[in-house]
């Protein structure tokens, strides 16, 4: 009976930005498209927040403040990576609502950034959020190619 509660057999992941939700293998970074960094999906945010998917744990928020790693309890590891050659902008633009050892709820704001500032640079904020070790969970993606609202559901992981 021990354990028996302890592990999440399924874990749903909710949108971290309104917008489009896109496939993956649409973002126009290859490195991501062909999930060399995990497998997940991608966002066309409409605005400037972006939100935790879960409860999770931070375990990295990079120097540039573009990308946040997450961990959930049952062991997923998430990357949210905000926009595409973002990292060249070394931080400008985005502000950090979290740090690393931060425990967040879902829905609560990760990244802030000058939406304004990303438009007069001519940066893609397609945003991807990738399971970075994927091999323990069956991916059910949803709502792809539709427009979606902070909290809706976009994917669901069966543990294997």
């Amino acid at each position: 009976m021990i354990g028996l509660f302890s592990k999440q057999k399924d874990v749903s992941l909710k949108s971290i930005a309104c917008g489009r939700l896109i496939p993956i293998r649409e973002v126009p970074d290859k490195m991501f498209a062909k999930k060399m960094l995990g497998d997940g999906i991608a966002f066309e945010p409409e605005d400037g927040q972006l939100h935790a998917p879960c409860d999770a744990s931070v375990l990295m928020v990079a120097e540039t403040k573009h990308a946040v790693g997450l961990k959930l309890k049952n062991g997923v590891e998430l990357l949210i990576h905000i926009g595409l050659d973002t990292v060249e902008l070394n931080g400008e633009g985005f502000t950090a609502e979290v740090s690393p050892g931060d425990r967040v709820k879902e829905g609560q704001v990760l990244i802030t950034m000058d939406r304004g500032l990303m438009k007069e640079k001519d940066i893609c904020l397609v945003t991807p959020m990738i399971v970075t070790n994927p091999q323990n969970f069956k991916m059910e993606i949803m709502k792809e190619g539709q427009r979606i609202g902070i909290g809706e559901e976009v994917i669901r992981l069966h543990r294997n």
